[in-house]
């Protein structure tokens, strides 16, 4: 595996080694072994997760205040823009973003440790998304900040308006967001 850090502390990009042949490929998407060797801790995961979404759709940005959840996030289909922002007080990084492309074609991984609102937006014609939790979903502590909040500054590829859940209609912006620590 290889293991690029992002210019965010603690958010690392993972790329699983692939043995591709006549038949298609194999990969081992998680190996506690290699993890631990590859990256230096183990998170404990107790979830998975797994959604669809269309072109266009922007899931996010997605956070637990109680339950906090670190998530490994991988697109198993389609392609994504996937997105996370740090929200630790203390941080010299607090308030910045990084992202990343997740495809089925380049099989590359986002870890996005406790303490980060995680986000992505749906570049192909659907995507299917699979990530691991450290904490299980809690709706009571669940929180969500505007995916397009200007003191953010994301640079979402969006070739068209963003479709929305009702709750990320309802999010609020960072300056009123319940920031950790």
């Amino acid at each position: 595996m290889i293991v690029t850090k992002t210019d965010l502390p603690d958010v690392l990009l993972l790329e699983p080694r692939v043995f591709p042949d006549e038949r298609g490929f194999f990969l081992e998407s998680f190996n506690a072994r290699t993890w631990r060797e590859a990256v230096g801790f183990l998170p404990e995961f107790v979830q998975d997760n797994h959604s669809r979404s269309r072109r266009g759709v922007v899931r996010g940005l997605h956070y637990q205040v109680r339950h906090v959840q670190g998530k490994l996030v991988q697109a198993v289909r389609g392609e994504i823009f996937d997105v996370a922002v740090d929200l630790r007080r203390d941080s010299p990084a607090c308030g910045k973003w990084t992202a990343a492309v997740l495809s089925d074609a380049n099989h590359r991984q986002l870890w996005i440790p406790p303490g980060f609102a995680h986000a992505f937006l749906t570049l192909s014609e659907e995507a299917d998304v699979l990530y691991k939790t450290t904490d299980y979903y809690d709706k009571q502590a669940e929180r969500c900040i505007r995916w397009d909040d200007p003191e953010l500054g994301i640079a979402w590829p969006l070739p068209a308006a963003a479709v929305l859940s009702e709750k990320d209609r309802g999010a609020v912006p960072l300056r009123e967001a319940e920031l950790f620590g």
